[in-house]
């Protein structure tokens, strides 16, 4: 591949040929990171993939679609197999327990609703993989995740997918400037999966057809209070189901069992409303329930904030942004008023139901598709 002759840059961003630009390319197994893998061998970069074995496979390996089960392992190696690039298995189970499953099941624990796989690319994928790729002696890191990194006045920017629909900057907002000189996203811009289908089909990739992982890869059968339970013994423990006017409704088996905004299997029947889970008394072992209208939420509470924005956070008493608190939801107007480096309060300009504990809360450019960061909301708001 020539290189372009106004920036005498390869499309990494490196002064040198490809050939002479080596890239380690997170492989999980699925379709996405393995066309990234497969593209950048194509245009003749020294591809190196790295596949990470996370937690003990166990039932998960005659499943696919989970991130990290064996059969996506072999999936990876037979991708670096078709293409002629060196592939390699690490094993991160240990950091992987302590860093993500851990915390997971303690959040749970403390009536919050975690997100995993944000702490994973924190803390596992974007650390000490991004590490070993420093150790391999890789110019960069490249992923499949459906993001882009842009070019801008004050050094790289992350912005949102091209794809609306296939976007994960939500899970990606904790990713540091430094972190973002090193990593890479190919993917961000194609417009539809479709397309990374097309390339993987075009490549005569195995895993073309592969279905897309839907569950979090450590809970393979999306039973979360299960692994709770078999990493806390005794979690589970019974308790009452409280109306928010204090009547006693009903009775569970464990408050690990529901989440903030949940309507569904509350077990309590003949009543004249619907109602919801608003709120996860833990210490009294209470689930309080309430009508749909004590769900909406005007300010959210953020902490550990990871910021993003060329000037400091501090340097405005407000900043006018769009925020995300759900993975599922779209960016809502809101006013970020910063507190300190990491904390601020986010002033919603439109209520939200079932802000929770745990999710995350990530800032966007107003009407823009950049990415100012976002942090970890803290407390029941």
């Amino acid at each position: 591949m020539a290189l372009d002759r106004d920036t005498e840059t390869n499309s990494l961003g490196f002064a040198k040929p490809p050939g002479q630009t080596r890239v380690v390319v997170a492989m999980s197994g699925g379709v996405d990171s393995s066309v990234v893998a497969a593209l950048l061998a194509d245009q003749g970069y020294d591809v190196v993939g790295v596949t990470l074995q996370l937690y003990d496979h166990g039932a998960a390996l005659a499943r696919k679609g989970a991130c990290c089960a064996g059969l996506d392992i072999h999936d990876a190696r037979r991708v670096a197999e078709q293409r002629g690039f060196p592939h390699y298995v690490l094993d991160y189970e240990n950091i992987f327990r302590d860093a993500v499953i851990e915390e997971f099941a303690d959040s749970y624990l403390a009536g919050a609703t975690p997100v995993p796989c944000i702490r994973c690319n924190e803390r596992v994928k974007f650390k000490d993989l991004l590490e070993t790729a420093r150790d391999l002696e890789a110019d960069c890191m490249a992923t499949g995740h459906y993001i882009q990194r842009k070019a801008g006045a004050a050094g790289p920017e992350l912005h949102s997918a091209a794809d609306a629909a296939r976007d994960q900057s939500y899970f990606l907002f904790s990713t540091t400037r430094e972190q973002l000189d090193f990593l890479r996203f190919p993917l961000g811009h194609l417009p539809s999966k479709a397309a990374t289908r097309a390339l993987a089909a075009q490549y005569g990739l195995s895993v073309a057809d592969k279905p897309d992982s839907q569950d979090i890869c450590f809970v393979p059968d999306g039973d979360y209070a299960g692994v709770i339970e078999k990493l806390r013994p005794g979690a589970a423990d019974p308790g009452e189901i409280v109306h928010a006017d204090g009547r006693v409704l009903g009775h569970h088996d464990g408050v690990i069992h529901y989440t903030i905004g949940q309507r569904r299997r509350l077990g309590l029947g003949g009543l004249s409303e619907p109602l919801y889970v608003v709120r996860l008394d833990v210490d009294a072992r209470r689930v309080v329930v309430g009508p749909r209208a004590m769900l909406a939420t005007r300010t959210v509470p953020v902490r550990e904030i990871n910021w993003l924005g060329d000037a400091p956070m501090t340097s405005r008493p407000e900043w006018h942004v769009s925020v995300r608190v759900r993975s599922t939801r779209p960016p809502r107007e809101a006013i970020l008023r910063p507190l300190s480096d990491t904390t601020a309060e986010v002033d919603l300009l439109a209520p939200e139901e079932g802000v929770s504990p745990g999710q995350a809360c990530v800032f966007y450019e107003t009407g823009g598709s950049r990415v100012f960061g976002g942090g970890w909301i803290w407390r029941g708001a």
